[in-house]
């Protein structure tokens, strides 16, 4: 039995019920709720009831997370990936399927990483996941039949050396396991097309990413690859794709310069935190921060006192930790803080067991708009604050001391990383 809706055994069928009855708390929030959609969760498990609800529950989580719904409505990618970033949905199989085309070739991967951040390069894709997911549902309505799995062709033709340059080898590894995490059973069949001599190593490097059910979906085509396309797509569907190396000025770190107001060395297999007091709710954390010659680990967490010292699992996560490309592209990014307490900013290299890691950064509090300063007396001097006394300096907000302007700086952890080595 296949698993799908009228295909089901007796017992898969018993395990679709109780399945549904297990799920039933969260399934308004998910994006679909009929039997097709519970069905693609059970498969990627094989039917295992508690491994199904927990790789769903783990996707609502993720949704959550990320923010799925607002990077489809408020979110567009920069202008370097929608220019130079291949690929897009182009027809219909012969059985209705939604077709995504990737052209690999020309495609400029370091040119690309550093115009823009890998956090940018997984929203997009996460968009283009969910823009198919929509287009299998439109789908299914036109023909009142269930359409679910898409098919792609991925041509390789030119697949060379700077394909397989590591930051992009390791994002594209992130993206796959997004993908099959979040997205089981959305793949129809993969054919790859054009396929030169070095493509069994770039496979190499990425396929421990997919499931087993997954590869076996992928079909490497010989010198027949357009007879063997035809029995599936129709010619008209195909399209035809070019894009072309990044010019050189979308590199973001060539032309955005950063005056950091602190630095600091990140040793190997640790970690350093920078506590930041806030003391209204309301208040924007900001941050920028840049690192010479490898990524490093960031993420904003929450603690009750400052100056006590916790490790990252025994802290609120409130800003999701995660491995930034700031050697390419320097990062920044803000947190309006719900809540006054202690921020920690924490900087994360546990998992490399070879190589330091130092950082420039600068980080900032904006107070809410009704803390802001009134307009200022006559009287006052012209670099002072009405909120200030005498004795702050007319650099320092009123609302922090030194060390609270600064951030508190320290904190080493070992042993908390991810066992990735870089």
């Amino acid at each position: 039995m296949s698993g799908r809706v009228g295909d089901l055994s007796p017992k898969q069928t018993e395990v679709l019920e109780q399945f549904r009855e297990r799920v039933q708390d969260i399934l308004p929030l998910l994006p679909a709720q009929h039997d097709h959609f519970l069905l693609r969760w059970l498969r990627a498990r094989n039917f295992h009831l508690q491994k199904s609800e927990a790789m769903l529950r783990k996707h609502l989580e993720f949704r959550k997370r990320i923010k799925v719904d607002e990077i489809l409505t408020d979110w567009r990618p920069p202008e370097v990936i929608e220019k130079y970033l291949s690929g897009g949905m182009c027809g219909y199989d012969r059985e209705g399927s939604p077709i995504w085309y990737d052209v690999i070739g020309p495609m400029d991967p370091k040119g690309l990483f550093l115009s823009a951040s890998k956090q940018d390069f997984i929203k997009s894709k996460i968009q283009d996941c969910e823009a198919l997911q929509r287009e299998c549902n439109l789908q299914s309505q036109r023909l009142e039949r269930n359409v679910e799995g898409i098919t792609m062709i991925y041509d390789v033709e030119g697949l060379g050396l700077k394909h397989l340059w590591k930051p992009a080898i390791e994002t594209y590894g992130e993206i796959l396991q997004m993908f099959e995490e979040n997205y089981p059973e959305g793949l129809k069949r993969l054919f790859v097309i054009k396929a030169p001599k070095l493509f069994p190593v770039a496979y190499n490097l990425i396929k421990h990413f997919l499931s087993e059910n997954t590869r076996q979906k992928i079909h490497i085509l010989g010198a027949n690859w357009q007879e063997v396309l035809m029995k599936y797509i129709d010619p008209e569907e195909l399209p035809i794709h070019h894009v072309g190396p990044v010019p050189p000025s979308y590199y973001v770190r060539d032309h955005v310069k950063v005056d950091y107001e602190q630095c600091m060395t990140v040793s190997r297999g640790s970690s350093q935190q920078v506590d930041q007091e806030i003391l209204f709710p309301g208040c924007v954390l900001r941050w920028q921060f840049s690192t010479q010659s490898a990524d490093i680990g960031f993420g904003v967490f929450l603690k009750g006192k400052r100056g006590e010292w916790k490790k990252a699992s025994q802290m609120h996560e409130v800003v999701l930790s995660q491995r930034y490309n700031s050697h390419l592209v320097p990062e920044d990014g803000s947190l309006t803080c719900e809540q006054p307490g202690v921020y920690v900013l924490r900087f994360d290299n546990t998992y490399s067991i070879f190589q330091a890691k130092r950082i420039s950064f600068t980080v900032e509090v904006l107070l809410p708009d009704h803390l802001k300063s009134p307009p200022q007396s006559p009287l006052q001097s012209p670099l002072q604050s009405p909120l200030q006394s005498p004795l702050q300096s007319p650099l320092q907000s009123p609302l922090q001391s030194p060390l609270q302007a600064n951030g508190g700086v320290g904190s080493h952890e070992r042993g908390e990383g991810d066992g990735q080595s870089a």
